[in-house]
């Protein structure tokens, strides 16, 4: 199963991750370098030359088409990049980062807020960005780069056709039909099933029980290709900028409550690796501006359903912005 980039509670390993580095290098984690993306509207701004960075991410779809990103415009500032995508799950990653075998990948702010310090979900997606990044800072000497407008949270989908027939839009319209006897499976992948932020406090939330021997546990990619048959799974837990959600025709319900946590990204990175050239806060708060839901959705499916190389949807996004120069792929 796909490690969710909501973990366990993070505990520094150092050696641990050295070795989890070395030991992938011959299987996916990627150990080429270079400078090949071209100047664009970025590297008007900001110029890297004479930098190295070691850039790494976590080990799902949107993970891998963010890590690709950085390279891309870092390299385009005229960076040397290390690139070390698909590190691994939220835990080998994070300790990746206070160890110092990576520079930088993506984390999430409801990550932070919730697993990193034990704190409960800020429902204010700019002052949970605010407590999270001052903790880092002060706690573990990570900066946090300016977040993105994409919120990758929990959710329920319903196929589309299916949701306008029973006339349901959010969260209560699910509870509504449970409540009043309605029938049809709900499918979890397992770590939500018992997470603090999971399926039972949604249910608490809600007011409402699933029928007997519910939920079905799936695995996470399984829920998606499930909950498109209402057959098979009438509600399923998905992440809001998973591209499969389009590609199958499901709809995602409107979390009228608002229980689950944000999660918004931004990029994390080391404070010494930082101080030795800001203008690269400068380089990326643009990107994180223009990562809105929907364009992580296209790019996410790209990469998920239309099976496009990581490398090459990231780049193609970055030129197509004017982010980078032409001719990246």
């Amino acid at each position: 199963m796909r490690l969710r980039k909501h973990g366990m509670a993070i505990a520094v390993a150092g050696t641990a991750v050295a070795a989890l580095l070395a030991g992938c290098a011959g299987g996916g984690l990627q150990q080429s370098s270079g400078s090949s993306a071209q100047a664009g509207s970025l590297a008007a701004k900001v110029d890297l030359k004479g930098q190295t960075y070691t850039v790494g991410s976590k080990d799902f779809d949107e993970q891998l088409v963010l890590c690709e990103m950085t390279i891309a415009v870092l390299q385009s500032a005229g960076a040397t990049v290390n690139p070390k995508c698909n590190v691994g799950g939220t835990e080998a990653t994070r300790n990746a980062l206070l160890g110092g075998q990576i520079d930088m990948y993506w984390e999430y702010t409801g990550t932070a807020q919730v697993t990193f310090f034990g704190g409960k979900p800020i429902q204010d997606a700019q002052q949970q960005y605010q407590t999270v990044k001052d903790a880092d800072l002060t706690k573990n000497q990570i900066a946090w780069l300016a977040p993105s407008a994409f919120n990758n949270t929990y959710a329920f989908g319903i196929s589309e056709a299916k949701a306008q027939e029973l006339g349901i839009t959010s969260d209560s319209d699910m509870a509504a039909y449970y409540t009043k006897g309605g029938t049809g499976t709900t499918c979890v992948e397992s770590e939500y099933l018992n997470r603090d932020d999971g399926l039972p406090g949604f249910l608490k939330t809600y007011g409402f029980t699933l029928p007997g021997g519910q939920p079905t546990v799936l695995q996470t990619g399984a829920v998606y290709q499930a909950t498109s048959d209402p057959t098979k799974c009438l509600f399923g837990e998905v992440f809001t900028t998973d591209g499969r959600i389009p590609a199958l025709k499901l709809r995602v319900l409107t979390d009228d409550k608002t229980y689950h946590p944000l999660y918004n990204a931004a990029l994390n990175v080391r404070k010494s690796v930082y101080d030795k050239n800001p203008a690269i806060a400068d380089l990326f708060a643009p990107i994180s501006a223009a990562l809105t839901n929907d364009e992580m959705l296209k790019l996410n499916g790209q990469k998920s359903s239309e099976n496009i190389p990581e490398r090459k949807v990231a780049r193609d996004w970055l030129v197509s912005k004017g982010f980078i120069g032409a001719n990246n792929n």
